[in-house]
């Protein structure tokens, strides 16, 4: 006689006929797998030459009539003038320090600031009030919506302790420089960068990408200048990637154009060590460029030209992890510039790090090395390792150069590896 038949569906092998990444399950499939939530995120926005900003902690209540919001009393292009100024300050009063003719720029030529420790504490204290006053300047004004957020947002970000942060914002901004007031002597403690892990987003939306497979060994790709191979730790964070990956290198910019037009270039991480500089290209803002031992600039729309027809393609692969070390690579000259970073981050890429300025090449290739280092294990995200490279050299070294490396996405990007 015929009987109901009880059935368990255990899998859901058509995905429900979408790419979409799954957002929700059932309630006894178990906790989905994937990061955990920010514990805040400040959107700043630009209409024209104005500035909005908003700000919610997932998991707090907003106020009963409104959300954490206002509009900013500076213009836009005053706020990046004072953008660039602040690089400008760690360049010239920091790097560019040069007290004495037979030890010049002491903190552009060595990693460890320790032998000239008061001296770099004094710095530091100069960098951080410079950090302070840049925020204090952006949230100036009377308006009773623009004080309320910013005595809540300064709240925020020093009365919590060690927050992940997201800027989504439609200008560039050097937020691991800025600083804030928390009263205590020590001038490390009030950086962002230091207190906090921070990325700025803002780019399009990811494109939708064929599942990733975690895989034994990751797949890297060095992407340099032959002049370059040679200084300080860079021998041995080729190594490294050369032992704890499968390698490509390619110091020709046609290697690298020929990757990026493939369809797949299916990398874990692709790291840039080769010069940075700004171009005219004849256009009336300087395009940022990176350029390898041969002489042709690779900048941001070259890079979206060759890789255009692969954005919406379902069995296209692109999404490594980026670290770009070379002058510059972390920001835009102009507000209406798409820097190098966003346009690989609009094209695949998993996040981007990246220097705010010119970097001293020693201390870069020790950033690289620590960096890759940890992230190569599949232990702990990008934003962690950011976050504790800062606090490392600081610790170690007294060096505050750590807080110039941006990153543009990607505070959760890890390695996944098969054991």
């Amino acid at each position: 006689m015929p009987r109901d038949l009880h059935v368990l569906v255990r899998q859901n092998p058509s995905a429900d006929y979408t790419r979409l990444p799954r957002q929700s399950g059932p309630a006894d499939a178990g906790p989905l797998k994937g990061p955990a939530p920010l514990d805040i995120v400040v959107s700043l926005r630009r209409h024209g030459d104005e500035l909005h900003i908003s700000a919610f902690r997932p998991g707090e209540r907003t106020p009963g009539t409104r959300m954490h919001r206002a509009r900013l009393a500076v213009p836009a292009p005053v706020l990046l003038a004072k953008a660039s100024r602040l690089r400008s300050v760690w360049r010239d009063r920091l790097i560019g320090y040069d007290p004495d003719p037979f030890d010049p720029y002491p903190f552009a030529t060595a990693v460890d600031f320790t032998p000239h420790a008061a001296v770099a504490e004094r710095k530091v204290a100069e960098l951080a009030e410079e950090g302070r006053y840049f925020l204090e300047t952006m949230f100036d004004g009377t308006d009773r919506s623009l004080v309320r957020f910013r005595e809540y947002l300064s709240a925020t970000l020093t009365e919590h302790g060690s927050l992940r942060i997201s800027f989504d914002s439609d200008l560039h901004l050097p937020w691991p420089m800025l600083a804030v007031d928390t009263g205590r002597p020590d001038p490390w403690a009030d950086f962002l960068g230091h207190r906090h892990q921070i990325e700025q987003t803002g780019a399009a939306y990811p494109p939708i990408q064929p599942p990733n497979s975690a895989r034994a060994k990751p797949v890297t790709s060095l992407n340099t200048d032959d002049q370059l191979t040679g200084i300080g730790r860079a021998p041995e964070v080729r190594k490294l990637l050369e032992d704890r990956s499968q390698l490509t290198v390619r110091t020709d910019s046609d290697l690298l154009l020929e990757a990026l037009s493939a369809a797949v270039l299916d990398e874990d991480v692709m790291y840039f060590w080769c010069h940075g500089q700004f171009v005219a290209n004849d256009s009336p803002y300087e395009q940022l460029a990176v350029r390898l031992s041969d002489d042709r600039h690779i900048d941001a729309e070259l890079v979206r030209r060759h890789r255009r027809r692969h954005l919406d393609r379902p069995d296209a692969v692109f999404r490594p992890f980026v670290l770009l070390n070379a002058c510059h690579t972390g920001q835009s000259a102009a507000a209406e510039l798409d820097h190098l970073g966003r346009a690989l981050v609009d094209l695949g890429a998993d996040g981007v790090l990246g220097p705010q300025l010119q970097i001293p090449q020693e201390f870069a290739a020790e950033y690289a090395f620590a960096f890759l280092d940890h992230y190569l294990t599949g232990e702990f995200t990008a934003g962690e390792i950011t976050q504790q490279l800062v606090r490392w050299f600081a610790r170690e070294y007294r060096n505050p150069l750590a807080l110039a490396y941006s990153l543009h996405c990607g505070i959760d990007s890890i390695l996944e590896l098969n054991p």
